[in-house]
């Protein structure tokens, strides 16, 4: 038997739409993530780019359980002595509801060049409306839990 490596001229990318309503942030993480690293298809190489390009509509509607709607911070570093800022949950949801899921699923991503390029085919909409028509994407459901 030989392991089996996909070329890049082999690789067929499917567009999927995922609605985030009413779904918890970091199962909804997983399932995109896995999604965009092409680990869901038979032909998955862990070293390249198999992956489907993702379209998340209603960020805004993303919830979180617990109290981390409460105590969730998120933080930057501007890079200048003193420079850590930390913005709240409820600030980012309001602000910048794309955001919230951009963070969760870069950090289930690869950290090095692949997961950059895999994060580019990442596209997320605060409201129900996205460009994305003419590419016929098909609605991914998310695994209910269990």
């Amino acid at each position: 038997m030989k392991t089996y490596s996909q070329k890049a001229s082999e690789i067929q990318r499917g567009w999927y739409v995922v609605d985030a309503t009413g779904q918890v942030l970091g199962r909804l993480a997983t399932q995109i993530a896995t999604l965009l690293r092409g680990k869901h298809k038979p032909t998955y190489t862990p070293s390249s780019d198999g992956g489907d390009f993702v379209v998340v509509v209603n960020a805004e509607k993303v919830r979180v359980t617990g109290r981390k709607a409460e105590q969730k911070i998120y933080y930057r570093h501007t890079g200048y002595p003193g420079g850590l800022r930390a913005t709240p949950y409820k600030r980012m949801l309001a602000k910048h509801p794309d955001r919230i899921i951009r963070f969760a699923v870069k950090g289930m991503l690869p950290k090095n060049r692949l997961g950059r390029r895999l994060m580019t085919k990442l596209r997320i909409y605060a409201g129900p409306q996205h460009p994305h028509a003419a590419q016929q994407p098909q609605v991914y459901v998310p695994r209910p839990r269990g």
